[in-house]
């Protein structure tokens, strides 16, 4: 019975794109002027000063709360994009987003699935 409720907990954690163990930090990065005005994976126009972000998996639109450990700040951003395309990173963060957490480059963050 307890390893059917951890089965079901972990299963339901996958599907809510949730974490179902205790939190772990995972490297973020940004980037703005190079890409801006181009289209995203979902088409629509990249704005560096916009609360967005580009994840591996994530569906689109999904709204993900990006929390920089080192600072404590956080921000709510919406997955527009694909990537990033750095060996380790787990997010890239627009400009706007990574300024807004604090993050000037590349930071430590803590992920969580708001909407």
């Amino acid at each position: 019975m307890l390893l059917q409720r951890i089965a079901l907990r972990a299963a339901l954690a996958c599907l809510l794109g949730i974490a179902s163990g205790p939190a772990h930090a995972e490297l973020a990065s940004w980037y703005g002027p190079s890409f801006h005005g181009r289209k995203t994976a979902s088409g629509e126009r990249f704005d560096m000063n916009a609360l967005t972000a580009a994840h591996r998996s994530l569906a689109f639109g999904r709204r993900v709360r990006v929390t920089n450990t080192a600072t404590g700040r956080s921000v709510v951003v919406r997955i527009t994009d694909r990537g990033p395309y750095a060996h380790g990173r787990s997010i890239d963060l627009s400009r706007a987003a990574a300024r807004a957490v604090g993050c000037p480059g590349v930071c430590r963050v803590h992920l969580a699935v708001v909407g």
